[in-house]
């Protein structure tokens, strides 16, 4: 993706002032998909940040143990999106 396109979404999302502006706008951009699996991704950070195991985020999230692996691959080695943003929602 042109850094223009990223950088364009950034300004979008940065410019989000209340839950309501950002329901609407992700439910614009995004399919119904598209937001439960980002949610989804985002709720097992939480739970393995959490010290939670697998097989408790599978059974509570429906998550697969191949988005569980991927999540705490980019939580152990990733750029540090997920604990900022895990840090700023506490």
């Amino acid at each position: 993706m042109k850094n223009e396109n990223k950088n364009l979404l950034y300004d979008a999302i940065l410019s989000l002032k209340t839950r309501e502006e950002c329901e609407a706008f992700l439910n614009d951009i995004c399919t119904i998909n598209e937001l439960k699996s980002i949610s989804q991704r985002l709720l097992v950070a939480k739970m393995l940040s959490e010290k939670k195991v697998f097989t408790e985020i599978v059974k509570q999230t429906g998550a697969s143990t191949a988005t569980i692996s991927r999540v705490n691959r980019c939580l152990e080695h990733g750029e540090g999106g997920y604990q900022i943003v895990l840090e700023n929602i506490k």
